[in-house]
């Protein structure tokens, strides 16, 4: 009998958490038959139309005369084309290279005494001599990638050299010719 008494106890007390939360729900939920207030309207009078006295005892005209024209119709459907509109296709470019005048850029040289004029020109011709020399030396052997692209701008400096020394610019030719020798004897170096 013991057991029996304990678990109807324990039955019992698990229930009672029951009513105070179903209190709460009730309270917290607000009033179920409460209707939120209508709008209201304020006072409503009628408003009659104030008409002049002049027309209201005039005789009223008929109504005005409104001329119509009709527009001209459009042509006919049949002169339309029947499908959508062909797109536009853009011409093809061409794979020629556009060719661009270009203008020779001036040449700003230094004034140079006879003496550095003279010790330019020689120091251009020597690196220039130099440099040909180890392209030629290199000329018939199989060269790599990175050979022949120093052997590439040796050459490069080399015809910067040159169109220098046609404008008469012998700094500048000695200075680009020196480069073209400097990497003509890595090239002869590395073979």
């Amino acid at each position: 009998m013991g057991n029996d008494w304990m678990n109807q106890a324990r039955s019992h007390a698990s229930k009672l958490w029951l009513a105070p939360l179903c209190v709460c729900v009730v309270w917290s939920s607000g009033c179920f038959t409460r209707r939120p207030a209508a709008p209201q309207l304020g006072q409503v009078t009628l408003a009659h139309p104030l008409v002049p006295m002049a027309t209201a005892n005039a005789e009223m005209e008929g109504p005005p005369e409104i001329s119509f024209e009709e527009p001209p119709l459009p042509p006919p459907l049949a002169a339309l084309p029947s499908g959508p509109a062909k797109p536009r296709v853009a011409p093809a470019p061409t794979n020629e290279p556009a060719v661009v005048e270009k203008k020779p850029a001036p040449v700003l040289a230094p004034e140079l005494s006879l003496e550095e004029v003279v010790t330019s020109k020689v120091e251009a011709n020597k690196s220039m001599i130099v440099a040909q020399r180890n392209l030629d030396a290199a000329l018939g052997k199989p060269l790599n990638s990175a050979q022949a692209d120093l052997a590439s701008k040796v050459r490069s400096f080399m015809d910067a050299a040159r169109e220098a020394m046609k404008n008469s610019d012998w700094e500048r030719a000695a200075a680009v010719a020196k480069k073209a020798e400097v990497l003509s004897e890595q090239l002869v170096s590395g073979l």
